[in-house]
């Protein structure tokens, strides 16, 4: 099948956190998060992830999520996570997305039942992908699927009428250089490790989509910007100063849980409340997190 090129995202994409009040979603925090996203520059949206702990929400609630996302998007692409365990579960989130507004939808592997043999992966992709109302994208998380997306399985389905392309957080450099090299020029390749945004975007990755954008946007745009026009010195520059420091929390304590202490320490949100199996990080791990963003935010200004 040919590849269709009816969506076309690169740059910078933030995939939200969700943010809690009283056990709720809080839907004016979300909208702040997206305002201080886009005010940044953004290039777009993508809610109910791993960061945003879809896993955690009810089925209303993450309705709801995509629902203010896609208000406050002011027409930034909108790419909605709509992982679930089964083809008729993810094809389900997919028509919801599609309803509401999304522009896209970001699958993963089942993670739950894994497959005994590198096919069934291929069929359930091809699956949910064959006539889905929006455009797919594949997520490459093995640490939460446990199972990497084989890369014969990725060659496979690359040219799919309605896949374009791949968000790839297995941290693994070789895996993300071999899918360039495996996929059509046209295939757009999402790195989704923060620490591995750089070298990934100077072996031909499309852009990036990573936690920390919720926090420090401005840095992941300058990053991507010095990488297009080949200022490496200013790309690293970045990475290190900025992006590196608050990734090692993020490895440490866990990307929600970092990601929300950071945006209370920029004033965006009110609390640094996650869900079980999550933990909130107790105020020495905060004020940690809170002196890097100062440092941080006060390096970049």
């Amino acid at each position: 099948m040919p590849q269709t090129a009816e969506f076309d995202v690169d740059g910078t994409l933030c995939p939200l956190v969700t943010p809690f009040t009283d056990g709720g979603v809080d839907h004016a925090g979300l909208t702040a998060i997206i305002e201080q996203t886009l005010t940044a520059g953004i290039d777009g949206l993508v809610p109910c992830g791993t960061t945003g702990e879809f896993a955690s929400l009810s089925s209303k609630e993450y309705q709801a999520v995509l629902e203010t996302t896609v208000a406050a998007a002011d027409g930034v692409p909108v790419v909605a996570g709509t992982a679930d365990t089964s083809i008729r579960g993810t094809r389900s989130r997919i028509e919801i997305a599609a309803d509401i507004g999304a522009d896209a939808a970001l699958i993963t592997l089942p993670y739950f039942h894994t497959a005994n043999d590198p096919a069934g992966y291929r069929t359930f992709i091809e699956r949910i992908a064959d006539n889905s109302p929006l455009p797919v994208y594949l997520y490459n998380i093995p640490a939460c699927t446990g199972a990497s997306i084989d890369l014969d399985v990725l060659e496979a389905v690359a040219d799919h009428q309605r896949i374009v392309g791949l968000k790839d957080s297995s941290g693994d450099l070789n895996y993300f250089t071999e899918a360039v090299r495996r996929t059509p020029s046209n295939f757009q390749l999402f790195q989704g490790y923060d620490s591995n945004l750089l070298p990934a975007l100077f072996f031909g990755a499309t852009g990036g989509i990573n936690a920390l954008s919720n926090v420090i946007p401005e840095a992941f745009v300058d990053a991507i910007d010095a990488a297009n026009a080949n200022d490496i010195e200013t790309a690293h520059e970045i990475h290190a100063n900025q992006i590196a420091p608050l990734f090692q929390k993020c490895i440490e304590h866990g990307f929600a849980p970092a990601s929300k202490a950071g945006l209370v320490a920029r004033g965006v949100i009110d609390s640094t409340a996650v869900r079980p199996p999550l933990v909130t990080l107790d105020a020495a791990a905060q004020a940690d997190i809170a002196a890097i963003v100062e440092a941080v935010t006060n390096d970049s200004s």
